[in-house]
């Protein structure tokens, strides 16, 4: 996929310091929400979420930073505002940097959360194009999209089935659907839409602790080596019946593998911890990072170096594990910024 990369950040490399400011769109899940799940709901507003960045629980499913504060550094804009919030105080000129509709659990297709799906987080775009609050011309002249899905979907599914059979005719379904929904965000006007590949699932915490944090989950990596194959097929031919390079992906999938095997070769580090072990757990099966009592007492624990963990919880990266996701993305294929 490193020519897919070169594409896209040409592209991205492109846009920076000439004229227009750029306006990323994001949709997708908890890798790219900042702030739109509920905070009566969510865990992400709630400690120890947010103890790295800004300091206190922000709506981030990590300690600080995600995927898409990343990719709107890289634009060299702050990261758009999150939709929950718009609609409820944030002046229109807070929207110049685009606007973020990601929920935190949420798929292409409806999944465990009662937060909107894909389908309607692009309705939500398409709504703010009807109420003026941008033009089409805005997106024709300035826009990027970052959509970060999937995974959630397959969690659905075998919570739902309870195994993996008939997996590759539910795979070729995400995507199908998945591109109805990217072809949308094209129609409404955005030049460049950027879809992350699927991370390497069996290397997530919640499959890693059944080998006791040493070995990935091979059978969920192979789910997501699926996917990926699927979703890079079909970009393709979106790219190829519009003549033009609009569609790239992203691939988390490399990314978090190289990330990893860095985390695993600095294990001499007696802090460091090993590189599927989460930072925040649970003090037993029962709870989960952030679960508290019903006395209010913490049912959690956090590694003392948030920094030199991989991933914060059982499922999604620190800042600092996403920003050795990202950094391996420019290391593979971002131009250099000097």
């Amino acid at each position: 996929m490193a020519e897919t990369h070169a594409v896209l950040l040409k592209e991205l490399y492109k846009h920076q310091g000439h004229g227009s400011l750029k306006k990323l769109f994001v949709f997708g899940d908890s890798y790219a929400d900042t702030g739109n799940c509920k905070k009566s709901v969510s865990g992400s507003w709630k400690p120890p979420y947010g103890i790295t960045f800004p300091g206190k629980p922000a709506g981030r499913f990590s300690d600080g930073r995600v995927l898409t504060d990343y990719v709107a550094s890289y634009l060299r804009i702050k990261s758009p505002t999150a939709n929950y919030n718009w609609r409820k105080s944030v002046k229109r000129s807070q929207v110049m940097n685009g606007m973020n509709f990601a929920y935190g659990g949420t798929g292409v297709f409806n999944t465990l959360v009662n937060e909107p799906n894909l389908t309607t987080q692009v309705k939500f775009f398409e709504q703010l194009l009807e109420e003026k609050v941008y033009s089409r011309q805005d997106l024709i002249n300035s826009s990027i999209a970052l959509v970060s899905v999937a995974g959630n979907d397959y969690g659905t599914y075998v919570f739902q089935n309870g195994n993996l059979q008939d997996l590759p005719t539910f795979t070729k379904s995400i995507i199908s659907q998945l591109v109805v929904n990217l072809k949308s965000i094209q129609n409404l006007g955005v030049q460049k839409i950027v879809v992350t590949a699927l991370e390497p699932m069996g290397c997530l915490p919640r499959l890693a602790v059944f080998s006791s944090y040493n070995n990935c989950n091979e059978s969920w990596n192979s789910v997501s080596k699926f996917h990926n194959q699927i979703l890079q097929q079909e970009l393709q031919n979106l790219n190829n019946a519009s003549n033009n390079s609009v569609f790239v992906t992203l691939d988390l999938y490399s990314a978090f593998m190289s990330a990893l095997t860095r985390q695993a070769n600095n294990s001499g580090n007696s802090e460091v911890r090993s590189s599927l072990e989460p930072c925040c757990v649970g003090v037993s099966d029962k709870y989960s990072c952030g679960s508290v009592d019903e006395k209010g007492e913490k049912k959690y624990k956090v590694c003392k170096n948030p920094e030199l963990s991989m991933f914060w919880d059982n499922i999604h990266p620190t800042q600092s594990g996403w920003n050795a996701v990202f950094s391996a993305l420019k290391s593979s294929s971002l131009p250099k910024l000097h």
